[in-house]
């Protein structure tokens, strides 16, 4: 409730104080430095304040840094919710309501976790932001203005906000894709022409374009783009022990996304070909006629829609010039535009770095075995940022099951995985202590000899 009312607050630049145990956590709430968007009717928007917090300045004690967000995606009860997607329900051992897993559940699991402690082994801090689901905006500038002063004494940085690869196994995430998203515009005339009186005559915008995504990709998803795979790293011996490992069960996965049948067959298959090669999703058609019924036109302009997400090594400028490249090898009369609004480089970090050993133990001491080493096929930027930015330590540390459901319908954490997620937490901080203070006095010993 503390921590909601801190959320809440309409101060954006005071500083407030709020207790745990006895102990002063201070937190001061940034306004983002004038990055208000403007909506296309000319609106502006002012973007909420992101909170930034610290407990405790001991300087035998490492410093983690902890973030998450508070904001989610919309949700309706007409969208298939059983409940009210924003009033916390409790049906059979589950908690259900959007944010329960992405990302207010493991925020407050978080907040829970310091509260246990009497003395924390670790100083704490941790940046909440309301601008996660809208692509995180303004939050890089933060970082950067903050480098030298809230995260100069930093020395490492989880993140909790994504899931497990199985409902059971829990999981460390050590690296994720990236997203290049293009967009194709081809463009006839000025016009929508009747296809009785034009059609077999013309270059038809929405058939050149239908042919161009159609050469993209091929039906067993390998990207038919020369050179796309040319910077992707080589397997290594290591990792490609790790996934002989990993629990993962290909039905249960196929019944959690509700599809009949994969691309590939094998575990080892369908993981490599999730985490660590690139992959072109095409995703819609913008100008076309889409309603119910016919309308027997010929669009002047269609525009296509699609995205590569990529993995370490490959270079967002090489990628757009490729595409670039394989567009343009048509024989059309029609205007054609290329463009890529967005791209996010991908995230990977080292799984054998002290922050993985003290969550690997951390999660062998609450869930008695250790976990599967995992990368997310998705895209997280704030791991590359804060990586990017403050060069410390980043790890993803999530406490949902593949099942949760984040971003869809009846989104839940089980009460068990919000329960054991919040020991896991409280184990984390004493493995890193250790570990840290370990490192230290090996370090000076070293010195010293």
């Amino acid at each position: 409730v503390r921590f909601v009312h801190l959320i809440k607050s309409k101060s954006i630049e005071c500083r407030s104080i709020f207790n745990i145990e006895n102990s002063s956590c201070f937190c001061t709430f940034l306004p983002f430095p004038n990055l208000s968007p403007q909506l296309p009717d000319g609106q502006v928007l002012p973007l909420p304040p992101v909170l930034l917090g610290e407990l405790g300045k001991d300087p035998q004690n490492p410093t983690v840094c902890f973030y998450g967000h508070v904001d989610v995606q919309p949700a309706k009860k007409e969208d298939g919710w059983d409940t009210d997607p924003y009033t916390l329900t409790e049906i059979d051992g589950n908690l259900y309501g959007r944010g329960a897993t992405d990302n207010k559940g493991p925020v407050l699991a978080w907040i829970n976790a310091v509260e246990t402690f009497s003395a924390m082994p670790v100083n704490f801090k941790f940046v909440i932001e309301g601008m996660e689901e809208a692509g995180s905006l303004g939050l890089e500038k933060v970082l950067e203005e903050e480098n030298e002063s809230f995260f100069s004494d930093v020395d490492y940085i989880v993140i909790s906000d994504n899931l497990w690869l199985s409902n059971k196994k829990p999981a460390l995430t050590y690296g994720s894709r990236g997203n290049a998203c293009f967009f194709v515009e081809v463009e006839c005339g000025s016009k929508d022409l009747h296809s009785g009186t034009f059609g077999g005559i013309i270059h038809e915008p929405l058939l050149d374009l239908i042919a161009l995504l159609d050469s993209l990709v091929d039906s067993t998803g390998h990207i038919q783009i020369p050179g796309i795979y040319d910077s992707v790293a080589a397997l290594t011996e290591e990792e490609r022990k790790l996934y002989e490992s990993i629990e993962f069960d290909l039905e249960e996965h196929r019944n959690n996304c509700g599809v009949k049948k994969f691309l590939y067959g094998t575990k080892e298959e369908i993981l490599l070909h999730l985490w660590r090669y690139p992959s072109l999703s095409i995703h819609g058609i913008e100008g076309a006629f889409h309603e119910p019924g016919i309308k027997t036109v010929i669009p002047a302009k269609v525009i296509g829609k699609f995205s590569i997400r990529q993995v370490p090594n490959m270079d967002l400028s090489v990628v757009k010039k490729q595409v670039r490249d394989k567009s343009f090898l048509w024989n059309s009369p029609n205007k054609l535009k290329v463009s890529m609004p967005l791209g996010v480089k991908p995230w990977l970090a080292d799984f054998n770095d002290l922050l993985y050993k003290a969550a690997r133990r951390a999660i062998k001491t609450v869930f008695g075995e250790g976990p599967d080493l995992i990368r997310d096929g998705s895209t997280i930027p704030v791991a590359r940022m804060f990586q990017t930015v403050t060069q410390k330590s980043v790890m993803m540390l999530p406490i949902g099951a593949a099942d949760a459901g984040e971003h869809s319908q009846k989104e839940k954490i089980s009460r068990h995985n919000y329960i054991e997620g919040t020991k896991l937490f409280a184990a984390f901080f004493l493995e890193i202590s250790k570990l840290h203070q370990n490192l230290h006095e090996t370090s000076h010993t070293e010195t010293i000899n």
